[in-house]
């Protein structure tokens, strides 16, 4: 009985050490995985402290099959980032001071599973005497948990305060935050460093290239300041003539004079009232002084103002007179231009006015009985009026692009006809007959071009004339306006036969007819217009030469031939033959423009001579006149006259 009694007491010793321990490890665990659960949203600086406050080392977990192994024979590392790194360390750390407690732990738990093993198998007496020991033992590792205590927690708020400034810069979430800030001021530096870059390039750009033009402006009102220390240059002709000076008395006050007074009011243009013309454009030039650098610097010591540089124009003076005298008292525009190079050898518009007197002329100038006359207006290069009959060289040129077959062309002209239910009639009601395009074109035959225009595609024919610059920029560097075309492919029909013969809304300026004619003298290639030759200094010193640059070709070598030879016709067997019979031969075009009903019209004619190797193109406009043949023709033959008169 008693034997059998000992036999339970030790079996239900063994079950209490056995479940002892099993709920001391299953504790463990448990409180491991809890405290693992609530640290997921913690950085892992704060899981560290939290770690060491647990005693839980890297090693106890490697012992429980919880972490694996650090050891390198047991485990591959495939990579180590920097917070990895410094995670290893600190674990290594806590390996290092915790490595006795951990010992002490699992030796306690293996003595105390011996033990119970011992006291399964011996005597009662070897039990109580375990039993001794055991009390023992468990006493003395009492004392020891308790002696160790205050220097347990002290040794581990001093590795809490070294792990928190290890980790605290590297824990994960910071390490974000850092990469997140880091890669916000590389994207600001990249920023500011493309930015400092198109900078540098802009600037760059402006020193080499827009600076002049911003410098040179008319609108820069610092240039004047130039003034101060340079007496403006003269403006000459081609041919040397001074056009515009500045003479200085003895007391040292300037005054701008103008030897010509009223001949090139508009070209070279004034200096009071505000700046326009040559005076204007050129106005940067004018107050530089290129002269030599040490009579620069003598006069700069001396106080003395520099004799500012001269701009040459490309205007023949000898034109320019014959031009200015043809136009008479008419009011209208005189330009001549070299085809081959854009150079402008003449411009004349009048009403004209007198430079040296503009102050005290001014109010009259602008007076309500002198406004009608306009005359500041440089009608050369800023007057819009009909075209008149020399826009069919337009129509001609659109009529020949659409059809291949245009010398199969025939029209029967019986003086005027309607057209889309607009009557068109010859200019005196003439009758021309049987006509084919190019008589259509020398006989300036209304009802036959009015014919041709039903027969074009209206939106060709704007295309056209836009590529003709009508409606666009004129490549020039001097005050003027855009020329006008309305016509296209949403137009009525009946605004189609007006447009054809350069009447209905069609408006052109002499500037921009000289240049379409030119095109055709220079076989379809339009030049910049331009009216400075060069800039010396006062003693003659070439500072800049300017030559001729090309705009583009507007049309083809062969519609130019095509053009140039209607051309001929026009002065050989029509409208123009007051233009015949001289030395040289020339390709123009009339136009006689009506724009206001009860008024005379305005007689045009533009053309170039010789006709076979263009030299010189003009354009003449008489306004309110008559015919072209008889007002306009007349004036450009003189011009003509005079220049190869010349040579």
């Amino acid at each position: 009985m008693n034997s059998k009694k000992e036999s339970n007491d030790k079996k239900e010793l063994r079950w209490k050490e056995e479940s002892r321990i099993r709920q001391e490890e299953e504790l463990f665990l448990k409180k491991f995985e809890e405290e693992k659960d609530r640290q997921e949203g913690e950085t892992e600086g704060e899981k560290a402290q939290e770690f060491v406050r647990k005693q839980k080392t890297s090693e106890e977990l490697e012992a429980l099959g919880i972490l694996e192994p650090k050891d390198e024979s047991k485990k591959e590392i495939l990579s180590e980032t920097g917070f990895q790194r410094e995670q290893r360390e600190i674990e290594n750390l806590f390996d290092s001071e915790f490595e006795k407690e951990a010992k002490n732990f699992f030796q306690q738990q293996e003595e105390e599973k011996e033990f119970v093993q011992e006291e399964l198998g011996e005597t009662e007496l070897s039990k109580k005497k375990k039993k001794k020991n055991s009390l023992a033992l468990t006493k003395q590792r009492k004392e020891k948990d308790s002696l160790d205590t205050g220097e347990e927690k002290r040794g581990i708020k001093s590795l809490v305060d070294r792990a928190n400034i290890l980790l605290a810069p590297s824990g994960r979430k910071d390490t974000r935050d850092q990469v997140g800030i880091n890669r916000q001021i590389l994207k600001v530096a990249y920023l500011f460093a493309g930015v400092f870059l198109v900078l540098m390039v802009y600037i760059g750009y402006f020193v080499s290239v827009d600076s002049k033009e911003i410098i040179t402006n008319p609108r820069n009102q610092r240039q004047d300041m130039f003034a101060k220390t340079v007496i403006r240059g003269n403006i000459e002709s081609s041919d040397g003539e001074i056009l515009a000076e500045t003479k200085v008395n003895e007391d040292g006050e300037e005054e701008r004079v103008y030897p010509f007074r009223n001949l090139y009011a508009h070209v070279v243009g004034y200096t009071v009232k505000g700046k326009y013309g040559l005076e204007s454009s050129e106005n940067f030039n004018l107050l530089t002084s290129n002269a030599n650098f040490l009579e620069k610097l003598y006069h700069t010591l001396k106080n003395e103002k520099n004799r500012g540089d001269t701009v040459v124009t490309t205007l023949n003076s000898r034109l320019q007179e014959v031009a200015y005298e043809a136009l008479g008292d008419h009011k209208g525009a005189v330009i001549a231009m070299e085809p081959s190079s854009g150079k402008i050898l003449a411009m004349v518009s009048k009403p004209d006015f007198d430079p040296n007197s503009l102050s005290e002329d001014w109010a009259f100038i602008n007076s309500e009985e002198e406004k009608e006359n306009s005359r500041l207006l440089n009608r050369a290069t800023q007057g819009i009026y009909p075209p008149g009959s020399i826009f069919k060289i337009v129509t001609a040129l659109e009529y020949m692009r659409e059809n291949s077959n245009f010398n199969d062309y025939h029209y029967d002209c019986e003086s005027e006809g309607v057209f889309f239910g607009v009557p068109i009639h010859c200019y005196n009601m003439h009758r021309h007959g049987e006509q084919d395009l190019k008589e259509s074109f020398a006989n300036s035959c209304n009802t036959s071009f009015a014919n041709i225009g039903t027969k074009l595609d209206k939106g060709k024919f704007h295309d056209l004339c836009e590529s003709l610059l009508f409606n666009q920029a004129l490549p020039v560097e001097f005050p003027y306006k855009k020329s006008r075309f309305v016509l296209n492919e949403h137009s009525e029909d009946k605004e189609v036969a007006q447009t054809a013969i350069g009447q209905g809304d069609t408006g052109i300026t002499p500037l921009h007819s000289v240049m379409i004619t030119s095109a055709v003298a220079n076989g379809g290639m339009v030049m910049k217009p331009y009216l400075v030759d060069q800039i010396e200094n006062y003693e003659g010193g070439i500072v800049r030469k300017y030559t001729g640059k090309s705009y583009g070709s507007v049309m083809s070598a062969k519609e130019a031939t095509e053009l140039t030879e209607m051309m001929k016709e026009v002065v050989k067997s029509g409208t123009g033959t007051k233009l015949s019979g001289k030395s040289y031969s020339v390709a123009g075009k009339t136009g006689t423009a009506e724009y206001e009903e009860g008024k005379n019209p305005h007689a045009w004619f533009t053309g170039f001579a010789p006709a076979d190797n263009p030299e010189i193109a003009i354009s003449v406009i008489v306004e309110d006149s008559g015919a072209g043949s008889t007002y306009a023709v007349p004036v450009a033959g003189k011009v003509l006259d005079a220049y190869f008169s010349q040579k």
